[in-house]
């Protein structure tokens, strides 16, 4: 469970550093049947921003964690990208794909935390 911990604040960090905006963490783990421990959510401002957040969670963990994502799919048009590191699922939103799918309400017995943006 520590390591799942650091792997979400390597996550929060690579977030950060592109300037990713509104992080909540949803802690799943209390909820049965979840896909997976957590899920952590942000938003880029353009599908460029989009891309590089993704670049930089993936370098990010890679260098200090040791572990690279299972899948990483949306790179495409880069208005949701997820990335699947099996306890952790990083989702990064266009603010409107973001509004529309509203994942921090998906499971209401989630546990949120809100990342204050960087400034």
């Amino acid at each position: 469970m520590e390591q799942t911990k650091q792997l979400v604040q390597t996550i929060t960090k690579g977030i950060q550093e592109k300037k990713g905006t509104d992080i909540v963490i949803a802690d799943l783990s209390p909820i049965e049947g979840a896909i997976c421990r957590y899920f952590v959510i942000c938003q880029g401002s353009s599908p460029t921003q989009v891309e590089a957040i993704t670049e930089s969670v993936g370098d990010m963990v890679r260098t200090e964690v040791g572990e690279k994502p299972m899948k990483v799919v949306g790179l495409n048009n880069a208005q949701w990208v997820a990335m699947d590191y099996s306890d952790v699922l990083v989702h990064i939103f266009l603010p409107d794909v973001r509004q529309y799918y509203n994942l921090e309400n998906l499971w209401e017995d989630a546990i949120l935390t809100k990342v204050p943006n960087a400034e």
